[in-house]
């Protein structure tokens, strides 16, 4: 019997990416996509020869009724809606991934390990491309050396694909989520401590191998910190960073609307009608029509990790590099880094390949050269560098 896997937001914009990703290079599932958008989950399951049914994740019964007998849940809603989808994995004794929790809810999360390791289950906490593949590029850096000093990681990219038709705020994903990273204190790890520090604070210049080059990645809050010291304790490791770098004229226009209030999530009286400023300006930006492409796909993101250590007596700083160029035939470009990596949690799931149960990130849960094995097929490869001494050159 095919093992069953539910798809819950797989109608969104990065769970369309894992349900095609599933139906097409992983035929030994039965899918089901799970959405409130029933119209649309429908729209896709035909096109792929796949189901679909409605899920409200505020409402536990549409969840368990969607995961009765089903071997693992993909849960590709918005993060504030995870604790709700893994009680009802446990209660449904299904196996459970997510693209993350913005730190916070990743720290509730863990609290379930527990529950999940009694059960046999592994819920497996950011499984997208950051956290994610970070995770697993630190681990995969890690195993190179005998201790560790500093963990930093770094994201960048380049878009030269030609566009027509551009909405004023081009948005990938959910714009709720870029104004919270945008606008919550940022958790970094130093001399063994976790403390918080301005938002978008930190954006020095940075070189990125090519083609992406020199941008200026600037601290947000993410999971990584919740979890990557503590996994690397027993290392040493003193020093944990997270920065990712967005394209300038995005940033100019996120801040100003983050400057403007708009990031609040306290509801203002509108004629009588309480509204939340960041649900209205989320609502907004998502409902805008897709630029067009004209021509050729032509991105490219590195997900980095550098990780410093010693080997023996001597200093080394190991790069380890995730390059996505995307799925041409899917007309995906660098969001098949955060899309497909959970269609690869669960395959490697079903196969066994993991070292542990419970509620865990993706480095207490996979090695990374079985995860690393399935990427060339999704647009994406592993580069990993290693040079003397803790200087972070390439």
């Amino acid at each position: 019997m095919k093992p069953r896997i539910v798809v819950a937001g797989g109608a969104g914009a990065m769970g369309k990416i894992t349900v095609r990703d599933l139906a097409e290079l992983y035929p030994a599932a039965a899918l089901t996509i799970a959405d409130y958008d029933l119209g649309k989950a429908k729209a896709l399951a035909k096109e792929l020869g796949v189901t679909a049914t409605f899920i409200d994740v505020t409402k536990p019964a549409t969840l368990l009724t969607a995961l009765k007998g089903a071997f693992a849940v993909i849960n590709c809603c918005p993060y504030q809606f995870n604790l709700d989808v893994m009680q009802a994995a446990l209660k449904s004794q299904c196996h459970y991934v997510d693209l993350g929790g913005l730190f916070h809810m990743t720290n509730q999360q863990l609290k379930f390990h527990r529950r999940f390791q009694q059960a046999g289950l592994v819920a497996v906490l950011g499984m997208g491309a950051s956290p994610g593949l970070t995770n697993l590029l630190a681990a995969e850096a890690a195993l190179r050396l005998d201790s560790v000093e500093e963990i930093h990681i770094r994201l960048g990219s380049s878009d030269q694909s030609r566009y027509e038709n551009v909405p004023a705020l081009p948005v990938a994903y959910s714009l709720k989520t870029i104004l919270e990273e945008f606008s919550k204190p940022p958790a970094v790890f130093t001399k063994g401590k976790l403390r918080f520090v301005e938002p978008m604070s930190g954006g020095d210049p940075y070189r990125f191998p090519k083609p992406v080059g020199v941008k200026r990645p600037f601290y947000t809050l993410h999971s990584e910190l919740a979890t990557l010291p503590s996994t690397f304790a027993r290392l040493g490791v003193k020093e944990v960073s997270f920065k990712i770098a967005f394209d300038d004229d995005f940033v100019t226009k996120v801040r100003f609307l983050r400057d403007l209030g708009l990031a609040a999530a306290e509801p203002v009286d509108l004629r009588g009608t309480k509204v939340s400023p960041i649900l209205l300006v989320d609502k907004v930006a998502m409902a805008q029509k897709p630029a067009k492409r004209v021509g050729a796909l032509k991105q490219h993101e590195i997900v980095r990790a550098i990780v410093k250590g010693k080997r023996g007596s001597s200093k080394r700083t190991v790069f380890a590099d995730c390059h996505t160029v995307g799925v041409t035939k899917w007309n995906v470009g660098s969001d098949a880094n955060t899309g497909c990596p959970p269609s690869i949690a669960v395959q490697l799931i079903a196969e066994g390949k993991i070292l542990s149960t419970g509620a865990l990130p993706p480095e207490k849960v996979f090695l990374p050269k079985n995860f690393f094995a399935h990427l060339k097929p999704r647009g994406m490869w592993v580069e990993v560098k290693e040079t003397a001494g803790w200087k972070e050159k390439t």
